[in-house]
Parts: structure tokens; C-alpha cells; sequence
């Protein structure tokens, strides 16, 4: 199997993740799902749960807070869910050091990138919102950037979603079809 980045961002609630299942079903009949969250407190876990309900038997979920390289993802139809809570974790670990965070995930997306697989990455456009009110929201705003930035430019496609439609904003070859499989 190629190595092949797709980058999934956008809004809350735009789509992403929907999207992100159908084009990993469309490439593997056994893709891997990836969740990166943390259960911080009872909400998210229900969340987490709801998330779970989504996928049927054809998933094998992984979970993974931060070394996302280290995963055995060779071969495989990867949707990795989410980048930005992702970054969360290292950004709680670090205690707000942005620069810490912003390097630690360059180092795992370039070794993710070395991976024979397709991987889905979906991310947020957070800074596309309101102005964070606070120092720290304003820091992890700043680094959900650079590192969507970093990621797209490493992606092969790059897909915007809004309200549930995919936007192609860049794209280094088909996906979609025959040619890639």
C-alpha cells in the first residue's frame, strides 16, 4: 500500500469525522480507527462512548493519547480522530509549553508520514471561532495552527468540511476511484 496523507479539517460539528469513516470504508473493508482522547471528566466520556456507537464490527480501534508512531499502522486504512484533542494531551503535559508541544508533534507527524498506510488525519479549525478569552486558550490556539499548518503541508489532500461537504483544497493526486487502490 502507497503512503498517503488525507487532512481533514473544519468546524465543529461540520462533518469531519462522518466523512472521514465513509473514505476509509471506501479503501479497506477492516480500516483502523485511532481515538486520542482522554476521558477528562464523565461528559467526555459519554462522548467518547457516542463516538464509539458510530463504528460498526469492520473498525479495529486503536487508542493512543500521543505517540501516534508507534502504533502498528503499516498496510492499513487509518482515520486517526482527533488531532486536536491530540494536541490537547501534550499541551496539559507540558503545562502550556507550546514550543514543547508544537515540537513533539512535528517529530510524530514526520514519522507517521514514513508509515506505508493511508492515514486520515481530522483536525479543528479552532482559530476560525471566537477569540480565546484567556492566555492558555490563546496559546493552544496558536498551536492548534501551526500544527494544522505543518500537517497540511505534509498532506497529500487536504479536505475543508462545511456543513457536511467536502471542500478539496489540496490535492497531489486521486483518491477517489481506482487509480490509488
Amino acid at each position: 500500500m502507497p503512503k498517503r496523507i488525507v487532512f481533514i479539517t473544519g468546524g465543529a460539528r461540520s462533518g469531519k469525522s462522518r466523512y472521514a469513516q465513509q473514505l476509509a470504508l471506501q479503501h479497506s473493508s477492516r480500516p483502523v480507527y485511532v481515538a486520542t482522547a482522554r476521558a477528562w471528566d464523565d461528559e467526555f466520556r459519554q462522548r467518547i462512548h457516542l463516538h464509539q456507537q458510530d463504528r460498526d464490527e469492520r473498525w479495529r480501534s486503536l487508542e493512543e493519547e500521543r505517540h501516534l508512531s508507534r502504533l502498528p499502522l503499516e498496510g492499513e486504512v487509518v482515520v486517526i480522530d482527533c488531532i486536536t484533542l491530540w494536541i490537547t494531551n501534550f499541551f496539559s503535559d507540558t503545562r502550556a509549553d507550546v514550543n514543547a508541544c508544537l515540537e513533539a508533534c512535528r517529530r510524530e507527524i514526520d514519522e507517521l508520514a514514513k508509515k506505508e498506510a493511508l492515514l486520515i488525519l481530522i483536525s479543528n479549525e479552532i482559530g476560525m471561532g471566537m477569540h480565546a478569552d484567556t492566555e492558555a486558550g490563546r496559546k493552544f490556539t496558536d498551536l492548534q495552527g501551526w500544527v494544522n499548518q505543518y500537517i497540511a503541508a505534509t498532506a497529500d489532500e487536504v479536505i475543508f468540511m462545511v456543513s457536511g461537504i467536502p471542500l478539496t483544497i489540496k490535492s497531489t493526486g486521486a483518491l477517489n476511484g481506482n487509480s490509488w487502490t
